[in-house]
């Protein structure tokens, strides 16, 4: 059978089972000739001006990931290059949840959108484009330490707890994102979304795990700085790849902020603008220690009621791990609580899967326990010892024992009565005990009856870590979101813009050819004409067209010519004025 590239992606990077649902075919054949333009003109921006601004690893990061500067970058070749330093790449199709973007990090795998901005947005776009993931996470990835902070950033952002206001503004932010991406978008719907993401935004009562570390990464990974807090260096994706904002962000109105863990988990950020502030790290090391910091305040770390109702709060697959060793992965729907307010019941809905170190116990899958899962947490009454340490003659002694009948009662006032008909022990500790004919109550309210079949039963004193997604990934097969149903509208070209995209692949083939002097000017004054002709307004192509006869001497006049046309247009348009001056300042490079 023959692979597609999005399956021969998976394979040859290992993409976890639960992260292959969002891996999608680059299909290289879609780029046009004006987004390989894009691609160049960006690439030629930050290379000139990048090279003395950004950190040290990004120029020759550039080089060593495989990136380059004539066309957009075909994701097989960006692995090639990445397996050298250990990690790989795949094509994704715009926003995805913060922590299946982190899962893929944790993994060694850089998540790249396959879109490219389109030429109205070459300055800066609000949505994860090839420029972005490319040529702005990649080159940073050459840095030891940085790969390394990457990583550990991963691993802990995989396991944050959201909540389901966290998923409703994702899917308005990703919304927005498509729509403002759109050239057949009207200015109607651009003002639909963004009145509903302001909405979602609104609705949102409280800041999860989730949305502390995204505003992390925000402000490290996406748009920080590094170095001396007076001339620093970038780092930060969002500000490699945007034109715009690369520049504008050194500006003395871009407030410079040291580094604080506790700042950037407090400052909330709006994608859809320049940020006004921006972070400047020591190095890579303070990155590293602040995000183990972090880690130590997170649901997997402290455990307890107070993560459980976090988990509660997230709707979606998440991991509770008893004080045994075993984790019970699954949708939680319902706690009972004690006088004091304990969780001392979970109750999960929908397909579970039970493990122990990570790895799901045999017979005790998603298809076993596929309309959910439900146990007490705490001692037994009147017991110091927890359950999961007794030893097999204490249980004897307590009548559990297979075969036999016994009620247990815990200190919480839950009772379990009914038929012992096996014991589990994992790792030394008893993990799983389970009931015939059995009944589960908590004061009035019944959690379980004998007619439902076999009662398996967890045990363990407390929850010692709650974390999103399952605790054997690859076992569930699913992760803690499935990808958005909303997706980008196929580009639909109209005759003059396919004419102008063989203008721009004319262009390009001059460029790249050995065609003679007389040749290439005929074929240029062919291509200027037409441009005078239908697209007054198209100055990237100008740009392109007036750096061949500058680096080939030739023309003068319709050097001068061009050079007119072009301020013409930046006059009559102030949005892209700067976008020329830039262009201009690199035709002699």
């Amino acid at each position: 059978m023959k692979l597609n590239q999005a399956d021969h992606q998976r394979t040859l990077v290992r993409v976890p089972v639960h992260l292959r649902q969002f891996v999608v075919d680059q299909n290289y054949d879609r780029y046009t000739p004006i987004d390989h333009a894009v691609w160049r003109y960006v690439m030629r921006q930050n290379r000139h001006y990048l090279g003395q601004r950004a950190h040290s690893a990004y120029l020759d990061g550039l080089r060593t990931t495989g990136i380059g500067t004539e066309r957009i970058p075909r994701i097989t070749e960006m692995n090639a290059c990445l397996a050298e330093i250990g990690w790989g790449a795949v094509t994704i199709n715009g926003f995805i949840p913060a922590v299946a973007f982190f899962d893929f990090q944790a993994h060694g795998i850089l998540p790249i959108a396959c879109d490219i901005r389109t030429y109205d947005h070459i300055a800066y776009t609000p949505a994860p484009d090839i420029i972005h993931e490319a040529a702005g996470h990649a080159p940073i990835i050459k840095d030891e330490k940085y790969r390394m902070f990457l990583r550990i950033f991963g691993e802990i952002g995989s396991k944050a707890l959201s909540s389901r206001e966290d998923y409703e503004v994702y899917e308005a932010i990703r919304r927005l994102s498509v729509v403002k991406e759109d050239p057949g978008a009207t200015p109607e719907e651009i003002a639909q979304a963004e009145a509903e993401l302001e909405q979602k935004v609104a609705a949102v009562r409280e800041v999860s795990e989730a949305a502390q570390v995204s505003r992390l990464y925000w402000w490290t990974v996406e748009y920080g700085l590094i170095g001396d807090l007076a001339r620093p260096q970038i780092y930060g994706a969002g500000l490699l790849s945007s034109v715009g904002e690369s520049i504008s962000c050194m500006r003395e109105d871009v407030q410079k902020l040291p580094f604080s863990l506790d700042a950037c988990i407090e400052t909330d950020y709006d994608i859809t603008k320049p940020q006004p502030q921006l972070f400047v790290c020591k190095d890579f090391d303070q990155l590293i220690e602040a995000v183990r910091e972090f880690a130590k305040t997170m649901a997997f770390s402290v455990g307890g009621t107070q993560s459980l109702r976090k988990a509660l709060q997230m709707g979606q697959t998440s991991t509770s791990v008893y004080s045994s060793g075993l984790q019970v992965s699954g949708v939680l729907s319902e706690l009972e609580y004690d006088a004091a307010g304990e969780a001392v019941y979970l109750k999960t809905t929908g397909p579970t899967a039970l493990a122990v170190a990570n790895k799901e116990l045999s017979g005790h899958g998603k298809q076993y326990h596929q309309e959910g899962f439900g146990s007490p947490i705490g001692l037994l009454a009147d017991e110091a010892i927890p359950l999961e340490d007794f030893s097999d003659e204490r249980l004897a002694e307590k009548g559990i024992i297979p075969g036999e009948r016994v009620t247990l009662r815990f200190a919480s006032g839950v009772e379990v009565a009914g038929i012992v008909s096996y014991i589990r022990r994992e790792q030394g500790k008893v993990v799983l005990i389970g009931f015939a004919e059995c009944t589960v109550r908590c004061g009035d309210k019944t959690l379980f009856q004998a007619e439902w079949g076999t009662y398996d039963m967890a045990v363990g004193e407390k929850i010692v870590s709650v974390f999103a997604g399952a605790a054997d990934r690859e076992a569930y097969e699913t992760g803690t979101h499935q990808p958005s149903n909303i997706q980008r509208r196929p580009p639909v070209y109209t005759e003059r813009e396919k004419r102008q995209h063989q203008l721009y692949q004319q262009v390009r083939d001059i460029r790249e050819s050995e065609w003679g002097e007389a040749e290439s000017e005929r074929a240029l004054l062919q291509v200027l004409a037409a441009l005078e002709q239908d697209y007054p307004a198209d100055w990237l192509l100008r740009l392109e067209i007036l750096e061949i006869l500058a680096k080939r001497g030739i023309l003068a006049d319709v050097q001068a010519d061009i050079r007119q046309q072009l301020q013409r247009i930046g006059e009559a348009d102030e949005t892209v004025r700067s976008l020329i001056e830039n262009g201009l300042a690199l035709v002699a490079v």
